[in-house]
C-alpha cells in the first residue's frame, strides 16, 4: 500500500501537466466548437450555434478539397517511402564497399527540423536560383515550376520522401535482421524464388514492423504543415493546401475560431479512427503469431 501511494505521488506531477496542457485545452476547444466567435470582430462575444460549425466543416468545399489533397499526399508519399525504404533495407543486408558510411549518411535528413527541410527545398526548387530546375532542364529538358499545381504537389511529395524514407529503411532493416537465417537456408534448399522468399518469409515476419512504419508515417504525413507551408504556402491555388494549412488559415488568418475548433476536432477524430484501425490490425497480427 505504501509503495502504491509513493507511485501515485511520483506520477502526480506528470498527471497535473497532462491535465493542464492536454485535457483542459481539449475541453475548451470542444466548448468553442459549439459557438460562433471572432475575438477581433465588432461583437467579440461567443454566440452558441449548436452543431452548425460541424455541418459547415463537413459540407464546406474548402474542407473537402483540403481533405482530398491530404489523402492523396499521404497515399503517394507513404507508399513511395515504404517501397524505397524496403529496397534500401534489402541493400543494407548485403555487403558492399562503403556500406557503413551510406547506412549512416542516409539518416541525416531525419535529424533536420521540418522548417530547415522546407527552407532547403524552397531554395533548391525556386526556378530562378534552384539547382533542381536547372538540372532537370539541362538533363531532361523539363521545366520545373512550383508555381504550377502539379509541379508543386509533386515537389512536396518528393520532399517528404527525401525527409522520411530513411526512417522506414531503419525499421525495415531491423525487421529483416530479426528473421532467423534458418528460414533463408530452408528456402535455399527448396530452391524458392526471390518472390516466394519475400511472400512467405519476409513479409509475414515483418508485418508488425511494417504496420508500425505505416502508422508512424501516416500520422506524421497526415498532420504535415511546416514543410509545404515554407515551400508553397499552400498554393498555387489549393493544390498543396492540406488540412493543417487550411485549419491554420481559418484560425489565425480569419480568426473564425468556432468553425476552426470544430474543424480541429474532426481532424483529430479522423487521425484517431485510422490509428485505431492500425492498432487493431497490429494487435490481431500479434495474436496470430502467438505473442
Amino acid at each position: 500500500m505504501q509503495s502504491k501511494k509513493l507511485g501515485w505521488l511520483l506520477l502526480s506531477p506528470t498527471l497535473v501537466v497532462l491535465f493542464l496542457f492536454g485535457v483542459l485545452p481539449f475541453v475548451y476547444v470542444v466548448y468553442v466548437s459549439f459557438h460562433q466567435w471572432n475575438p477581433f470582430a465588432a461583437n467579440p462575444d461567443m454566440v452558441f450555434n449548436g452543431a452548425d460549425n460541424f455541418r459547415r466543416a463537413v459540407f464546406d468545399a474548402g474542407f473537402l478539397s483540403s481533405l482530398g489533397v491530404t489523402i492523396a499526399f499521404v497515399f503517394f508519399a507513404v507508399t513511395t517511402e515504404l517501397l524505397i525504404g524496403y529496397a534500401l533495407a534489402q541493400a543494407f543486408m548485403r555487403d558492399f564497399p562503403g556500406k557503413a558510411f551510406f547506412r549512416t549518411i542516409h539518416t541525416l535528413p531525419l535529424i533536420m527540423a521540418p522548417i530547415i527541410v522546407g527552407s532547403i527545398w524552397k531554395l533548391m526548387t525556386t526556378p530562378s536560383i534552384g539547382v533542381v530546375p536547372h538540372l532537370l532542364d539541362s538533363w531532361f529538358g523539363y521545366n520545373l515550376n512550383i508555381g504550377q499545381s502539379a509541379a508543386a504537389a509533386f515537389t512536396v511529395i518528393v520532399m517528404d520522401v527525401w525527409h522520411w524514407t530513411s526512417l522506414v529503411a531503419l525499421l525495415a532493416y531491423a525487421g529483416l535482421q530479426s528473421i532467423p537465417d534458418a528460414y533463408y537456408q530452408a528456402a535455399k534448399i527448396d530452391q524458392a524464388s526471390r518472390w516466394k522468399v519475400f511472400r512467405y518469409i519476409e513479409l509475414p515476419k515483418m508485418m508488425g514492423v511494417l504496420m508500425i512504419a505505416i502508422l508512424l508515417r501516416f500520422m506524421d504525413s497526415f498532420m504535415i504543415y511546416t514543410e509545404p507551408f515554407v515551400v508553397t504556402g499552400g498554393g498555387p491555388g489549393n493544390s498543396t493546401t492540406f488540412l493543417s494549412i487550411d485549419l491554420v488559415k481559418m484560425a489565425l488568418g480569419q480568426f473564425d475560431l468556432g468553425p476552426a475548433a470544430a474543424f480541429s476536432i474532426m481532424y483529430y477524430l479522423v487521425i484517431l479512427l485510422i490509428s485505431y484501425v492500425f492498432y487493431t490490425v497490429m494487435t490481431n497480427l500479434d495474436k496470430r503469431d502467438g505473442h
